[in-house]
């Protein structure tokens, strides 16, 4: 495939923890009505205003903050009346229900305390308001990050310098919440920052000042600890990874850690240099996955400099036309003849050879490089298909599939990119499927359905790829316009083994019979399965048991013998 995976809502942007909540994770949580959930630090509290309700509710340092008769809810009316008279108006103004998405900032003094900033956001069609509520001296600071008011990244490397002077052992840890940009395109920054400034609470209630909780990047928390003072690691990754309810969404934060050790005194490495230690440790830890963990270690600086020397690469292959498609046959279960293929991106390097999709897919993606994947893959594929199609009128109306990586739907010029290539090629219509996740589609099902409905009109005709693994409204299926449904390759594996599975396999078959869909099975190892998918009445089937995907001289090998003994040939048994 042409992408990675993608979540397909928000509320499993941040999910995905195997780690079972604690029971103190759960109490510390509000009712699920709450529009964010969190823990506030020593200096900061996290407040919710339902208008509906009359309601203002507190969590974290509210006496503090002047706040404490209110605690932990209030009366509009008796919010007001806590603040200075000078300040009532502006108090009101936190009040004053807005558009959703609208900003809460206000500078604001209660009786008998300092002033302190209300940042928040409207949420939920202006029904509620949440945000975080601090001294003004905390975000007001040169050295404070804006958001989160702990330390910026200057001040923590300045810190960490004063702290490295001392003898001893210390960790410095890095933890960096995963798949942010997603929650981004999900939920709006606005609402990210109210989860961002719940995070920097939370670890600033988690670690002693000594510690200096910092934010060093738009999604990375640091501290500094010395050895042997708990498991610093554990104890952050337990702060940050408590859960938020946001928008309606339960979200289910993991991060990403990495950690490297120092020893303190006069010959302290820079602080700098150990901070880039510990984000090269995170990058590791990315590796495996999210919730992952790992500790700086020389080699890693020769995986750095092969990362960078591979990116650098990555981006001449496409100039030097070293990514082609590789072709994987699709066959007719009922009479054993190729009808298609699907084109999986391969990457010929003039050193490494050839580079598996998993190990320069997800860099591309990083780098910003998967429309331009997409409409390679899309301009070859396309004039690969006019040749055989030339050369082999027996083979019917033979079609090629090329995945839309995640994001490519919303891609301006998507659409006329596509017509361009179908008549470049000279392809009839529907020879060219586009496949597409459901995650890309739940996404913003209105445009979606505009977008696939005008490509449909130039000739393309549209697969759903993977379904089964998390369709969140049939109904949307039924008016989307799909040609082909296809089943992802698990249950297909799986169905000769798993009831489950098997039941699984026929009510999709069964689904796109009805829907007029015709329907394609992943995973087809051996003639077993394929058997079993044809009393199902499934049409297609693709897997190793027909084939690789292969390069596009022996992918036209196979469609010639295939062509010639009447069928494609299928293992007995996976090997």
């Amino acid at each position: 495939m042409t992408r990675p995976d993608a979540a397909a809502d928000p509320g499993a942007v941040l999910s995905g923890s195997s780690r079972v909540l604690n029971t103190r994770s759960r109490s510390l949580a509000w009712d699920a009505t709450t529009a964010i959930e969190a823990l506030a630090a020593a200096d900061a509290a996290l407040w919710i205003w339902t208008p509906a309700d009359d309601r203002m509710r507190f969590t974290g340092a509210t006496r503090a903050l002047g706040l404490g008769p209110l605690a932990p809810e209030c009366s509009g009316a008796a919010f007001t009346a806590v603040a200075v008279p000078s300040d009532r108006a502006l108090a009101e103004r936190i009040l004053k229900p807005q558009e959703e998405g609208s900003e809460v900032a206000v500078r604001l003094r209660m009786r008998d305390a300092e002033t302190c900033i209300w940042r928040g956001v409207w949420l939920e069609d202006g029904l509620r308001a949440a945000g975080v509520v601090a001294l003004e001296t905390k975000f007001a600071a040169s050295h404070r990050d804006h958001l989160t008011g702990l330390l910026d990244r200057r001040t923590f490397l300045a810190r960490v310098g004063e702290t490295l002077t001392q003898p001893g052992d210390y960790d410095l840890v890095v933890a960096d919440v995963d798949r942010l940009r997603r929650l981004n395109e999900a939920l709006g920054h606005e609402r990210v920052d109210l989860v961002l400034a719940a995070l920097g609470s939370r670890l600033n209630g988690a670690f002693a000042q000594d510690a200096n909780p910092a934010r060093v990047g738009e999604d990375e928390f640091a501290v500094i600890v010395p050895r042997g003072s708990g498991a610093a690691s554990e104890r952050l990754r337990e702060a940050l990874e408590q859960p938020l309810r946001v928008a309606g969404f339960d979200i289910y934060p993991t991060v990403s850690i990495g950690a490297v050790a120092a020893e303190g005194g006069p010959d302290a490495p820079d602080p700098a240099e150990l901070l880039r230690r510990a984000e090269l440790a995170v990058e590791q830890a990315k590796t495996a996955g999210r919730g992952g963990a790992a500790a700086y270690g020389r080699a890693l600086e020769t995986d750095g400099l092969s990362r960078l020397a591979l990116e650098a690469d990555l981006r001449n292959a496409f100039v030097r036309g070293e990514i082609e498609p590789f072709y994987q046959p699709i066959v007719n279960l009922e009479t054993g003849a190729v009808a298609g293929f699907e084109a999986l991106a391969r990457w010929r390097h003039p050193q490494r050879g050839l580079v598996p999709p998993d190990a320069f897919l997800g860099l591309a993606d990083e780098m910003g490089l998967m429309n331009e994947l997409g409409l390679l893959m899309m301009t070859r594929s396309a004039r690969q298909l006019a040749e055989w199609l030339a050369r082999h009128p027996s083979a019917g109306r033979l079609f090629c599939s090329v995945n839309l990586s995640v994001g490519e739907i919303e891609r301006a010029n998507l659409v006329e990119d596509v017509a361009r290539i179908i008549a470049d090629a000279g392809l009839p219509r529907g020879a060219l499927k586009l496949e597409v996740t459901e995650g890309d589609i739940m996404r913003d099902t209105t445009r979606a359905a505009a977008v696939l409905t005008r490509l449909k009109d130039v000739g393309a005709s549209l697969a759903l790829d993977d379904f089964g693994t998390g369709f969140s409204s049939l109904t949307w299926l039924a008016k989307l316009p799909f040609d082909t449904l296809k089943i992802d390759r698990y249950f297909v594996l799986t169905m000769d083994a798993d009831e489950g599975s098997a039941k699984i396999v026929k009510s999709v078959v069964n689904l796109g019979r009805d829907l007029s869909l015709e329907v394609v099975a992943e995973g087809v190892e051996n003639a077993g399965l394929a058997k079993l998918l044809l009393e199902a009445q499934c049409h297609y089937g693709q897997g190793f048991g027909y084939a690789p995907a292969l390069p596009a001289q022996e992918a036209e090998v196979y469609l010639n013998e295939s062509l010639a003994d009447g069928s494609a040939p299928i293992k007995a048994r996976s090997a």
